[in-house]
């Protein structure tokens, strides 16, 4: 899986969300984790402190968005993965950027019926009072 540019990353998460429209049903999984192998951008461990890296860095570490369609061992061909990296000094903009295409997927969502749940709370509410 290759790193792709926002822009690329942008176009390829809208296209996701589409496709998972058209099918009206399916998962888009979305997440960010701290880019953290660099070791130029923060300091060699400490002896005294194993996570003085990760607690202190040096510098603002950049962070890693991934996205996926949620396919899963059966449908791994068609499974989708997209990552871009996202530098401090870019969040801003991409965060913007970024809610506005989940916004856009997120806005033909239909809810959830929730009639099952209802009427089965509505059975056990009306049952024999044993006493």
């Amino acid at each position: 899986m290759s790193r792709l540019t926002h822009d690329e990353f942008f176009t390829k998460l809208a296209d996701i969300f589409n496709s998972r429209k058209a099918k009206a049903h399916g998962a888009v999984l979305l997440t960010q984790k701290r880019l953290t192998f660099d070791q130029t951008t923060t300091p060699p461990p400490d002896s005294t402190d194993p996570l003085a890296d990760l607690l202190h860095p040096t510098q603002p570490l950049p962070l890693l968005i991934r996205a996926t369609n949620g396919k899963g061992k059966a449908d791994r061909a068609a499974k989708v993965k997209l990552a871009t990296v996202v530098q401090p000094d870019e969040l801003a903009g991409f965060y913007a950027r970024y809610a506005e295409v989940c916004k856009a997927g997120m806005a033909a969502l239909k809810p959830r019926d929730r009639t099952k749940r209802k009427a089965k709370a509505k059975k056990r509410k009306g049952g024999p009072v044993l006493a």
